[in-house]
């Protein structure tokens, strides 16, 4: 049995939702993945009776597809697709069956339209937290589109191909048997690199917002929530929806709720936007912002957006070291997500660059499946947290050095080691490793605003106690701020004072 009780009770209510029968085609050998894959399938066809089985041969073993009676839908998963990709079977099986997907009509024909044979192949690990959308998202493609197919591969059940492949990092997306992108995409962002943009013409010449919130993180979705209910013409353009939240793994310090993974409570936040009345336009960049009578952002793509208020709340990303090495052997060795990527480096030497929470959290995650984990701190002493450090301290395969300086990641096709200073001595070390995980802190996104309003040092937009910026009219929240706490529940508050702020603005204007 592959499926736990309890898990079984709930994907039978799922496989209730049905809409037809489905055909599921299994390719299966002797091996040991097989023999999970048959269990599965036929524990899937005891639950539901529109689900049948057969036999069949596969590019790959094992593997299978899900398909329609007398149409092959090219949604593919070769092998067992438990832990995180779990959700993106059922999904499958639903969409394949009949079952409307939760996405808006225009995106839908955004897909439909596209023309030409598009064979996409995902590798993933099945702990990896980021791989599911991805999976998602070109399962429903195919679904939609005739033209299209997709294969998720886990790389535990086909180590020599990723081998072969020299895959270091997921998931990492194959179209037409070339590489077409690495890392969390989402729909939106898929359909914009394959050159079909959502269409943004209803917002031309519009009447201006009240508030317009630049941003879809966990800020700007507080921001329009609050900024929709005092019921004035409320705004949303994001790049995508939840920011650096779909990059997280387990939340728990989300006050009430004790435990949420990041793509989840940002799915959370969109639902919660789109269930108040708020324009949204995303997949979409903002390229400049200037004050005039009224504030006016242009998006990259030249459309103009005018409104009596804005907010700023884009978010922030992972820091890179900006040491020889590290672009150059990114998916080749250099890594930026534990979760995703820790499984590639079994039994493997490896180094974490930080050592706050977050490079401590992750040198604790990594020491589970690595063979060794250095990790490399610049100041004299580690930032994390003392009982972070206490879990550290009783792990054996890990050595911490300090007053470390990178100075080059080393390889030749892939990551070999690294270099650093000992600061205390002056003297220069070499570390042969295979893998090397980036964790140095946040860049706020807030290039693009140039000299428009007042920034520090680091880049943050400095606000009041209302968050108001040097722009009037112009607020911001969240972690392209000044706030000295980068944390989820801290941005939501600072998204509500922002729009709170912004509608007080508006009566007293």
């Amino acid at each position: 049995m592959v499926l736990d009780a309890e898990i079984k009770v709930q994907l039978s209510e799922y496989l209730k939702l049905l809409e037809d029968e489905v055909l599921i085609k299994v390719s299966t050998g002797s091996d040991p993945e097989s023999k999970d894959m048959v269990d599965l399938i036929n524990e899937l066809g005891a639950m539901s009776s529109k689900i049948k089985i057969e036999q069949a041969v596969l590019p790959r073993t094992p593997s299978f597809s899900i398909n329609r009676f007398g149409e092959d839908t090219g949604v593919t998963f070769a092998g067992v697709p438990l832990g995180h990709e779990l959700t993106s079977l059922v999904l499958a099986l639903l969409q394949v069956s009949g079952r409307p997907p939760k996405v808006d009509q225009k995106t839908m024909e955004q897909i439909k339209s596209l023309k030409g044979s598009y064979h996409f192949e995902t590798y993933v690990s099945l702990s990896c937290h980021n791989c599911p959308e991805v999976v998602q998202a070109f399962n429903l493609m195919s679904v939609l589109n005739p033209g299209i197919t997709h294969t998720m591969i886990d790389g535990a059940a086909f180590k020599d191909e990723v081998e072969s492949k020299n895959i270091m990092a997921v998931p990492l997306v194959f179209l037409n048997g070339e590489v077409f992108g690495s890392g969390r995409m989402t729909l939106d962002e898929i359909l914009v690199k394959l050159g079909s943009t959502p269409d943004v013409s209803e917002f031309e010449g519009k009447e201006p917002f009240d508030v317009l919130v630049v941003g879809g993180g966990p800020a700007g979705c507080s921001a329009a929530i609050y900024a929709a209910r005092k019921g004035i013409r409320t705004g949303l353009v994001a790049e995508r929806f939840g920011g650096q939240v779909r990059d997280t793994l387990g939340i728990e310090n989300l006050v009430s709720v004790k435990y949420i993974e990041g793509p989840n409570l940002a799915d959370n936040l969109e639902a919660h936007v789109r269930s108040n009345e708020v324009d949204i336009i995303t997949a979409q960049r903002v390229s400049s912002i200037e004050k005039k009578d009224l504030v006016e952002v242009t998006l990259e793509n030249g459309l103009l957006l005018k409104s009596k208020t804005v907010i700023i709340a884009t978010g922030a990303r992972w820091r890179n070291t900006g040491v020889p090495g590290e672009s150059e052997f990114k998916n080749k060795g250099v890594a930026y997500c534990p979760h995703c990527d820790g499984p590639l480096f079994q039994g493997k030497d490896i180094a974490v660059i930080g050592g706050g929470n977050s490079g401590i959290e992750a040198a604790i995650d990594l020491a589970g499946v690595a063979k060794h984990v250095t990790v490399l701190e610049f100041m004299p002493e580690l930032k994390a947290d003392l009982v972070l450090q206490e879990r550290l301290n009783r792990l054996t395969n890990v050595t911490v050095i300090k007053n470390a300086q990178l100075t080059e990641i080393t390889g030749t096709d892939k990551v070999n080691g690294l270099k650093y200073i000992d600061r205390e001595t002056g003297d220069e070390k070499h570390i042969d490793l295979q893998g090397v995980f980036i964790q140095i802190g946040l860049v706020p996104n807030t290039e693009w605003l140039k000299d428009s309003l007042e920034r520090n040092r680091f880049g943050e937009i400095i606000v009041d106690e209302h968050n108001a910026t040097s722009l009037p009219g112009v607020f911001a929240a969240g972690d392209c701020t000044n706030s000295p706490y980068k944390q989820i529940i801290i941005s939501m508050g600072s998204g509500a004072t922002a729009a709170l702020s912004a509608f007080d603005y508006l009566i007293r204007n």
